[in-house]
């Protein structure tokens, strides 16, 4: 059968899964009355309840008895590490872009990488039904953005088309007919070209993506660029320098055939197949027939950016709301998490019971965390921190990152000065339509941590702020951390309502009335930058006197609500964030008050 291969790039929330449901739909991959929940790509609960891709996934559909392979791509930076090496696998790309926001950072970043693998890009403006849609100036923003980014002459002159996938409608024209995405699937017949293939050379394929399946063992992903692969065939994998890493056998060849994947006798040249069998071999590796010594050229894993320590939760509360607590457990997990998610970088510490664990993103981390906190696993974990590299001279070299903002105009002026109190620069500043100012700034990872909750603040939640990272560059300079303190319970037991009413005036709490505490656990904000250790247990005297005075109501200002990826941002380096199935709480490292101020003193006099 012939094949085409594609992928399908755009940013975060652009509509790549929305698409791909309406081609499913529309291409018959479905039974008329089969029930499919929406977003059907999206697998996992995070990504439903996020509205998120977290996973690079492959389907299939047969169009006209051409078989098209999709890949939907992550659209946030954090995964970023999956995009660019799924370009290997496919002939061409659909760049998908919102009809109103246009061109945003993962755009940029990833058609930069497909351009340069000379990939001929299909461009589809989506969401043309938005109120605030402009498909035109956003298609002229796309031809800038290829301009820029270096695409040679026919990459420039690229087809266009004006969709919208929640209506179910591909159009070359604003002014043509509405009527299905037809369009859209004759333009890739035509204009992706097949898989280049040599159909009698043995058998070799690029690794591309991996899982641990707990059936089948280690399952990767990519295409068949020469030869054939059945099951119990005899193959080998190289490493990227071409040594051999292991020999094994086939034990099952899968192919996506709609949403399903579908064990098949042969995997022919072209197709993209997932293979089961080997034990060690991983992304960017060879998988060939003995008889191949080449391996075949792939993208490097880029480093990670961004690390955190996960260590035993140990406060007085462990092992009350999760049943997975110990060490062994914690290891054998992070480490089955490494064998499918290559971005993350797992090394035990000089503590037998602390893991680090570095990966691409805040985001990244959190959605591990709060996976395995729904598993049942209880943690604490540190803030996180940037990983450094060191130059040729022996210098510190730090990421930075390239931080596109939308913003109203009111709001922009802040938005730059808090930013370059965090050592960002400003590269641009233009308006992007409706009011709003489009914002373009390098700016250290380090100055990002804990900046999301400031910036919602500061432009009323109106704002949005999108990152990608862009290169490592000379330290920048010390950086100043949260303005604020915290106020510290001193005993353990349960919080009184009466007693966070008087403290109120010292600064929000981040409790509810009846939580559990425990003494050195964070249960509210300073208004100063002291820390206060504080009371919570105290219950109102009762007595016989009755007056007016006495008997005011207890009424408590709602608490903050700390969602993960908040508390992780929020801390400081003295602080963890103690997570259980079922709550998410804040503590000093260092629970006893005597031990925390012997620990000051020693600070102060080295």
């Amino acid at each position: 059968m012939d094949i085409r291969n594609i992928a399908i790039i755009a940013h975060v929330d652009h509509g790549k899964t929305t698409l791909i449901d309406v081609l499913l739909r529309q291409s018959g991959a479905f039974r008329e009355n089969q029930q499919v929940a929406e977003r059907v790509m999206d697998s996992n609960d995070l990504e439903r309840e996020r509205g998120i891709t977290i996973l690079a996934k492959c389907t299939s559909l047969v169009w006209k008895d051409v078989r098209i392979n999709i890949v939907d791509t992550p659209g946030h930076a954090d995964f970023g590490g999956e995009v660019e090496r799924i370009l290997n696998m496919v002939d061409g790309v659909v760049v998908l872009v919102d009809a109103a926001e246009g061109p945003l950072p993962q755009t940029k970043f990833v058609t930069g990488k497909a351009l340069k693998l000379g990939l001929r890009p299909i461009v589809l403006v989506n969401k043309c039904d938005r109120p605030d849609a402009r498909p035109h100036q956003v298609h002229d923003e796309v031809f800038d953005l290829f301009a820029a980014l270096d695409a040679n002459d026919e990459q420039l002159d690229f087809p266009t088309l004006f969709s919208s996938a929640k209506q179910g409608w591909a159009a070359e024209s604003l002014e043509a007919e509405r009527t299905d995405m037809a369009p859209l699937f004759d333009l890739v017949v035509k204009h992706v070209p097949a898989p280049k293939v040599e159909a009698d050379a043995p058998f070799r394929m690029l690794a591309t993506t991996v899982e641990a399946n707990p059936y089948l063992g280690r399952v990767l992903t990519g295409r068949i660029l020469s030869g054939s692969v059945k099951p119990n065939q005899t193959v080998k994998a190289l490493s990227r320098a071409g040594e051999t890493i292991e020999t094994g056998r086939i034990s099952r060849v899968l192919a996506f055939r709609g949403i399903e994947r579908q064990p098949i006798e042969s995997g022919e040249a072209g197709d993209i197949v997932a293979i089961a069998g080997l034990e060690t071999a991983t992304v960017a590796d060879t998988i060939c027939d003995p008889a191949v010594t080449e391996a075949l050229s792939a993208q490097p894993i880029d480093p990670p950016t961004i690390a955190m320590t996960f260590s035993v939760n140990d406060s007085p509360l462990a092992g009350t709301e999760g049943d997975k607590v110990t060490s062994r457990v914690i290891r054998a997990r992070l480490l089955r998490e490494a064998e499918g998610n290559v971005a993350l970088k797992i090394t035990e510490t000089l503590e037998k019971d602390a893991f680090e664990v570095a990966g691409r993103g805040e985001l990244q981390l959190g959605i591990l965390i709060e996976t395995m906190r729904r598993e049942g696993f209880e943690l604490s974990i540190s803030r996180p921190r940037v990983v450094f590299q060191k130059d040729e001279s022996g210098g510190v070299l730090e990421p930075i990152e390239e931080v596109t903002i939308d913003v109203d105009e009111e709001h922009s002026g802040v938005v730059v000065q808090k930013l370059s109190e965090r050592k960002g620069e400003l590269l641009e500043m233009r308006p992007s339509g409706g009011g709003k100012q489009r914002l373009v700034m390098l700016v250290p990872t380090r100055g990002l941590i804990g900046y999301q909750g400031e910036f919602l603040t500061d432009t009323r939640g109106t704002g949005v702020i999108n990152r990608i990272f862009h290169d490592y560059a000379p330290h920048k300079g010390a950086i100043a951390s949260r303005h604020t303190g915290v106020l510290i319970s001193n005993a353990q037991g349960e919080a009184v309502a009466y007693a966070l009413w008087n403290l109120e005036d010292r600064g929000p709490m981040l409790i509810e009335p009846q939580a559990r505490v425990y003494q050195g656990m964070i249960i509210g904000e300073h208004t100063r930058g002291n820390d206060l250790e504080v009371n919570v247990l105290k219950g109102k005297q009762l007595t016989n006197i009755r007056t007016t005075s006495k008997d005011e109501a207890v009424r408590l200002t709602p608490p903050i609500q700390m969602t993960l990826e908040r508390a992780l941002t929020y801390i400081n380096d003295d602080e963890l964030v103690e997570v259980t199935p079922k709550t998410v709480r804040l503590r000093k490292t260092v629970l006893d008050p005597n031990e925390r101020k012997k620990i000051e003193r020693q600070k102060k006099e080295a």
